[in-house]
């Protein structure tokens, strides 16, 4: 007859070697033979007795219903088989449910288009209005609607994207401060600056420039970037013009 030690037996069926002295202790599982130096052996009807202690805990049954369950003399384990695998399959179809769910909700999160006015969340329909006529005013109505086209196309996680990098460029370049606009380091962050615009429209030198100044000029973009550090907003428009002149 094949015997098991402790650690073989909890190799075997993935269970501690702990818990295997823990259930002989409580009289759940002891082990069919006990050498004189006291170590435990296990043969083949302690792993069959094993599998249905495991199988009674994955269905969250307590140890000691577990032990009045196997010691009854109604027992028997062809029928708790059956009766495992049939609430295993009751399981297993709840959590193909469950998984299945979670896939339709993450299909529609991922294809839910931004709605425009939440770029505005905060201010007033007057507000919103009043700022894409003064953009239209500034930049034009083509390149605006192309901006509008642009973030409607975006989903809402591709949104939220946009805004984290708006701000983690914001933070990397006020750590940049006591360097010149024109270091490698910080040309390296106003690239990203560059390709980030472009999320919104098409950026040309000639328009870069214009943003630069518009950010030390208009009071609201000057305040926007010195939030994060005094004199970032002239900062980074230095950058820019440097910046652009490579372009």
């Amino acid at each position: 007859m094949e015997k098991f030690s402790v650690k073989q037996l909890a190799k075997l069926a993935g269970v501690s070697v702990r818990t295997l002295h823990h259930y002989d202790e409580i009289g759940l599982l002891k082990p069919a033979v006990r050498s004189e130096a006291k170590y435990r052996y296990y043969n083949g009807d302690d792993l069959l007795r094993l599998q249905q202690i495991m199988f009674y805990r994955e269905l969250d049954i307590p140890l000691a219903q577990i032990g009045e369950i196997l010691d009854s003399k109604d027992f028997n384990i062809h029928e708790a088989l059956l009766q495992h695998k049939k609430e295993l399959q009751k399981r297993k179809k709840h959590v193909s449910e469950l998984i299945a769910t979670i896939d339709n909700t993450l299909k529609q999160l991922k294809n839910t288009k931004m709605n425009y006015n939440e770029i505005y969340k905060g201010y007033s329909p007057e507000q919103a209005e009043a700022y894409e006529k003064e953009a239209k005013e500034r930049w034009s109505s083509d390149r605006v609607e192309e901006s509008k086209q642009r973030v409607m196309k975006m989903t809402k996680s591709e949104w939220e994207a946009v805004q984290k990098e708006s701000v983690d460029i914001n933070i990397e370049l006020a750590k940049l401060m006591h360097l010149s606009p024109q270091d490698e380091k910080v040309q390296t962050m106003v690239q990203r600056h560059f390709n980030w615009i472009g999320n919104f429209y098409t950026v040309t030198p000639e328009i870069y420039r214009g943003l630069a100044n518009m950010y030390i000029t208009d009071e609201r973009f000057k305040a926007n970037y010195d939030k994060y550090a005094e004199g970032l907003a002239e900062f980074l428009s230095e950058g820019m013009i440097y910046f652009a002149r490579a372009i």
